[in-house]
């Protein structure tokens, strides 16, 4: 086993899942082991933007060619299907299986729709929106409260004007922001037109009394795989980790970002630093060394408005929310740079990547995992 910081060849790692968690991983660790990516998409999707594609937002993903290229990480354009834990094997849908040493499990979350079906779009499918609300008119519901529904409902009523919409919640609108937010979010939502229904329990798509409805009520991470493998999930469906972020099942599996079963909230804001944090643990466990815990520490909360509106709230060190805000086009100016900061992080390490392997192997930085 390698103990220096040199590369080596000897120890390969896995990581499923090509978002904020995953790519961040895979980009900290390529210097110094072999790094597989298994995700059947070519480009990295910028998640936090979804709700911008019911509006006029130009593409939100990235080529991984770009992102990849000279760091050595194998791109395998593939679904993981199976994973068999005592073999360390990773079963692909197009019949491959591939061997590893470490597994780092990063495959996110996606918008819950069990409880209503197919019958509701999502901001997964904000493109099939935008295509719906073009040239038209109607009655459209936003249902959950929470800041991607509140997101979604501000986008949709800028962009399309001719629709009603509606924002249905079962509590109320903006949960976790202070009572300062919330009177902002209200105000600015109403100034759009956005009829918003606080105390809204939602049973059934069947008694909203609408046209289209974007369904943004809960999220559930994809642990499905995970589950089939025999790994520990707690009751959310998240995987079992250590205060490293390592399986309690299987010590040779991590889990990073949403499908991590931590106290932290599903978002990117978290998702970003515990990919990073499981490179580091990989890293002290490839070299024989303790890992640290995690320690992460929230900042702030922030929201589109539209495209010149937000909302920035600070937050104390466990999320929950100051008495200060800040609003308007600022707020939209500070939003915008911090999504901008998550995809200008996966660019930094992946330079950072790019330079140690050529240092380490005399500019042969094209070398890959294969």
């Amino acid at each position: 086993m390698q103990t220096n910081s040199h590369l080596t060849d000897t120890q390969h790692i896995v990581v499923l899942g090509a978002g904020y968690a995953g790519l961040n991983t895979a980009l900290r660790v390529s210097p110094y082991a072999k790094v597989t990516l298994i995700d059947p998409s070519d480009r990295f999707t910028e998640r936090v933007r979804l709700h911008q594609l019911t509006g006029e937002s130009p593409d939100v993903t990235h080529p991984l060619v770009e992102l990849l290229r000279g760091t050595g990480i194998r791109h395998v354009a593939a679904r993981a299907v199976d994973i068999d834990l005592a073999g360390r094997q990773v079963r692909t849908d197009d019949g491959r299986s591939v061997g590893y040493d470490r597994l780092v499990y990063a495959l996110g979350s996606v918008t819950d729709t069990r409880a209503v079906g197919d019958r509701v779009h999502t901001a997964e499918s904000a493109v099939e929106v935008r295509k719906r609300l073009l040239g038209a008119s109607g009655r459209i519901a936003v249902v959950g409260g929470g800041l991607t529904g509140i997101e979604l409902a501000s986008e949709i009523a800028e962009s399309h004007p001719g629709w009603e919409t509606r924002l249905l919640t079962a509590g109320v609108v903006g949960t976790g922001l202070s009572d300062k937010g919330r009177t902002h979010i209200r105000k600015t939502l109403g100034v759009m037109g956005v009829q918003v229904e606080e105390g809204r329990r939602v049973e059934s798509v069947d008694e909203i009394d609408a046209d289209l409805v974007v369904w943004s009520a809960a999220m559930r991470p994809v642990t499905q795989l995970a589950a089939k493998a025999g790994l520990e999930l707690d009751p959310a469906g998240r995987i079992v980790v250590d205060r490293t972020l390592r399986s309690t099942t299987d010590p040779a599996v991590y889990a990073a970002g949403d499908s991590a079963a931590t106290s932290l909230r599903m978002a990117c804001a978290t998702a970003g630093p515990t990919g990073a944090h499981v490179a580091g643990s990989l890293l002290a466990d490839l070299r024989g060394l303790p890992a640290k815990p995690l320690d992460f520490r929230y900042v702030v909360q922030c929201l589109s408005l539209g495209r010149g509106e937000g909302l920035i709230q600070p937050v104390h060190a466990d999320d929950t929310p100051r008495s200060t805000v800040l609003t308007g086009s600022a707020a939209a100016f500070v939003k915008e740079q911090v999504v901008r900061h998550t995809v200008r992080t996966l660019h930094v390490n992946a330079h950072r990547a790019r330079a140690i392997r050529k240092a380490e192997t005399g500019g042969d930085a094209e070398r890959t995992a294969a």
